[in-house]
């Protein structure tokens, strides 16, 4: 079995900035000193500098991209892919910048606190079973809504899923030569869509989406106590 495979993470950046109440694009709000991206980008090649860092923007934040890495001199080498209509079509973009027998992280641009170990131990189960996926169990209860009635579910039989999500890139591009579904609502679910089983892997709370303002205040204060 092989184990040494190249790296790669395809990190998808195209928030809106809508649910945090700004027109800046959420990926691009800044974090203590630099931009949420940079964070998140500098997060995968602190775990192996040796990893390929795809980048996967909107058309038409590629060029504010390329003024805040100018601005805020950031010298991490990546590559730009421009994004499509939908995340479906942004990591399918992504992903034909990945080569054949190689692994791939899908990491949301937004997500600036994932570990170092939680990207490592993906890469590792990926490369054995075929694919990792990063998970927490539920801290609260939860209720299934209809619109006729509700009910207590028992919150031990799910997970939240996170990202990064890896992959055997060989599995992940074939799965997504497919038509888009509703139900893809991550890549895990374009994988299993395939028919593959799905290996998920233990996150971390700390590892949130920076989507509200609340969001970022919780971030802000992340920083903070880690100096």
């Amino acid at each position: 079995m092989q184990l040494n495979f190249k790296k790669y993470a395809v990190i998808v950046a195209g928030g809106s900035g809508s649910r945090m109440n700004t027109r800046t694009p959420k990926q691009f709000i800044r974090l203590k000193d630099k931009v949420i991206l940079m964070h998140t980008i500098e997060k995968f090649k602190q775990a192996d500098n040796n990893t390929e860092i795809i980048l996967v923007l909107p058309d038409n934040h590629i060029e504010t991209w390329n003024k805040l890495v100018a601005e805020y001199l950031f010298n991490v080498p990546h590559k730009i892919y421009k994004g499509g209509a939908s995340r479906f079509q942004s990591v399918k973009n992504g992903l034909e910048g990945v080569s054949d027998k190689s692994l791939v992280a899908v990491h949301d641009g937004v997500r600036p606190f994932v570990l170092e170990e939680t990207i490592n131990l993906s890469y590792e189960v990926a490369a054995k079973k075929g694919n990792a996926i990063v998970s927490v169990p539920l801290k609260d209860s939860i209720r299934k809504v209809t619109p006729d009635f509700n009910k207590a579910e028992n919150r031990a039989e799910f997970r939240l899923i996170q990202t990064p999500q890896t992959f055997q890139s060989d599995l992940i591009k074939k799965a997504y030569f497919v038509k888009e579904q509703d139900f893809f609502t991550d890549d895990a679910s374009v994988l299993e869509f395939a028919g593959h089983k799905i290996n998920l892997i233990d996150g971390s709370y700390q590892n949130i989406k920076i989507t509200t303002p609340e969001d970022l205040i919780f971030a802000n204060s992340m920083l903070n106590s880690n100096t």
